[in-house]
């Protein structure tokens, strides 16, 4: 099965019951997340998984782009990745059906356990083709905070999944989220496929046992975890399901490991042409051995992938941020490529092998290519560059520390892992536990780690950070009256103490330019206007003029929040999240820092007062 076919199978399936197939989320976060990518198919979600109405209705389904760094370096072997898609759906809210319309068809109802489990069965058993001899599932143990999930395990066992089958795990295991600190979470129940295909799975599943992989989750998030740790019943219950779409197509297609399926084969074999060498030819070994490793050409693939699906949501490679993490791997895939014989500039060669692969589906990754491209080029010089200039000053140094290789790393971006070979070469030995300390440091204070970086966000809901929310409203409508109309927001993120938002322009702001903008957005505020939402097709909010990042997509009904009415009416934006009713409650703003955030990005830092 190709990977295409397992991603339309899946949409059509729960749009035949009553799901709105809604598009990918971009990978930058929007309404405020607590990670710095989007890293799971919720993540886009939380607002309405906390209650805020979507447009589409409470049964959704979608295909979602993600990215995960935080094991950047485990990339190479048999299952870690930086760019995936999770393939999910979800009920959002009131499981019992009140419309009149209990038929499972109707998207105007949740559903709960019972739905979630037989259709999760149906799919892998009658659209995938799966034996349920090869099935086995885990259920949550239950403890102190929430009872054994007898529930779910009661259904399996009525779909034809024997006892045997069915494991009950403790809370690490077989329980999910929440996102932050606080926040919705639950029980969940995760479906495992033996994948040897020459011989029988066991009669008792053990999870311990490599042969069962997990291909699917289903949660319940029926639980709130507080702020001093208990869980407490959620008033909205919701399901939230998760299957990764290369590791499933992987073990459907009997392979052991993503790279060998047709979401890397292209790719792979675009850089077995540029480096004259084969991938099969050695085993995944750590570290490349004379040039030659499966893992060199699985780090080069992954990373090519990410970077272009970065490049493709227009962030650009820097020092700071997402920007760190784009260079970070585009300068790893090089390093790699050298390990393997490439001399000349090769990513550009390798873009058009991931476009083949997803531009029919992610229409950005096309869209993009000239952007794409012409980053690719100028990081690639960039990075020659650097490896000259590092290379000099490590000639003038006759012992290495790990602060001296922390040095040439952080002035001369030179690599660690070059820093460690040209050592070896001068036979002499680094300190790499120091240059791991030195190294954190430097993630915390430029920010720069890839998951966790960002704490609180929107997934609390509380007053404060609606009512931050809501004022970054205004400060973009007074950031474009001051600066011009050019200003477009490129990123935010807000807690209940402050927001932080990211705009287009490329000069520092005067202070009477921020002092405009903080008399600006005030003046909204003392005028007590009204917040408005309202539901509209995309196109009718376009008509509008309402601001959205139309680079990413949406989907055919999205929620316009109007600030103002008639002649007075001072912001109109696409948005999910929660918002204040009036601005009048804000209180007083006051912007305490504007910097710079990356090439042709400011950034403000504000507060209510």
């Amino acid at each position: 099965m190709k990977s295409s076919e397992l991603r339309t199978k899946y949409l059509e399936f729960f749009k035949k019951k009553g799901h709105k197939i809604i598009p990918s989320a971009s990978l930058i976060p929007e309404n405020d997340p607590t990670v710095l990518f989007t890293t799971a198919g919720m993540h886009p979600l939380v607002p309405f998984l906390l209650g805020e109405k979507h447009p589409s209705g409470k049964r959704l389904a979608s295909a979602q782009k993600c990215i995960r760094t935080g094991d950047i370096d485990e990339v190479g072997d048999d299952t870690h990745l930086t760019f995936f898609e999770m393939l999910g759906n979800w009920s959002l809210g009131d499981p019992i059906r009140t419309n009149g319309d209990d038929s499972p068809t109707s998207n105007g109802a949740g559903y709960w356990k019972e739905d979630a489990i037989k259709w999760s069965y149906e799919f892998l058993t009658k659209e995938l083709k799966i034996p349920a001899e090869r099935l086995a599932v885990s259920c949550f143990a239950g403890d102190d905070d929430a009872p054994k999930d007898k529930e779910s395990a009661e259904i399996w066992e009525g779909l034809g999944i024997k006892k045997e089958r069915i494991a009950f795990l403790p809370k690490e295991d077989n329980w999910w989220g929440p996102a932050g600190q606080t926040g919705p979470c639950g029980p969940d129940t995760e479906m495992f496929y033996w994948k040897l295909n020459d011989t029988s799975a066991p009669e008792e599943f053990d999870p311990k046992d490599k042969n069962w992989v997990e291909i699917w989750n289903d949660v319940f998030m029926q639980y709130i975890k507080t702020e001093d740790g208990k869980y407490i019943p959620a008033k909205q219950k919701n399901v939230d399901t998760g299957m990764g779409l290369e590791r499933t197509i992987a073990v459907l297609n009997g392979k052991e490991n993503v790279y060998e399926t047709d979401l890397f084969l292209p790719i792979i074999e675009k850089i077995e042409e540029l480096s004259g060498k084969k991938y099969e030819e050695n085993p995944p070994s750590h570290k490349a051995t004379d040039g030659q490793s499966k893992k060199a050409f699985r780090i080069i693939a992954d990373h090519v992938k990410t970077s272009a699906f970065l490049l493709a949501s227009e962030i650009e490679p820097s020092n700071l941020g997402r920007g760190y993490i784009l260079r970070r791997l585009i300068r790893r895939a090089i390093r790699y490529g050298k390990q393997l014989g490439i001399e000349e500039n090769f990513i550009i060669k390798i873009y058009p092998a991931v476009a083949e692969i997803y531009a029919d589906f992610y229409t950005e990754i096309k869209n993009k290519k000239d952007f794409i491209l012409k980053q690719f080029e100028t990081e690639e010089e960039k990075f020659e560059k650097t490896l000259e200039n590092g290379l000099k000053e490590f000639e003038k140094l006759e012992n290495i520390s790990g602060k001296d290789a922390f040095d040439l790393y952080q002035t001369y971006g030179f690599p660690i892992e070059i820093t460690e070979e040209l050592a070896k070469e001068k036979g002499i030995s680094i300190n790499i536990e120091e240059f791991k300390e030195e190294f954190k440091k430097h993630q915390e204070l430029s920010q720069t780690a890839s998951a966790g970086m960002f704490k609180g966000g929107l997934a609390d809901a509380s007053e404060e950070t609606t009512k931050l929310h809501t004022a970054a409203h205004l400060l973009l409508a007074g950031l474009r009256k001051v600066l011009g109309g050019h200003v477009a927001q490129k990123g935010s993120n807000i807690n209940s103490e402050r927001l932080r938002f990211d705009f287009s322009h490329s000069e520092k702001m005067t202070g009477e330019q921020i002092k405009d903008v903080e008399n600006f957005v005030n003046g909204i505020i003392e005028k007590d206007l009204p917040v408005v939402c309202e539901e509209m097709p995309l196109e009718k909010a376009k008509e509008l003029n309402a601001m959205g990042v139309f680079e990413s997509k949406y989907g055919e009904k999205v929620k316009v929040y109007t600030i103002g009415f008639g002649d007075n009416i001072v912001s109109r934006e696409i948005c999910g999240g929660p918002h204040v009713e009036n601005t009048g409650i804000l209180g007083n703003f006051k912007i305490q820092k504007e910097e710079s955030s990356s090439a042709g990005v400011r950034r403000i830092k504000a507060i209510l007062k």
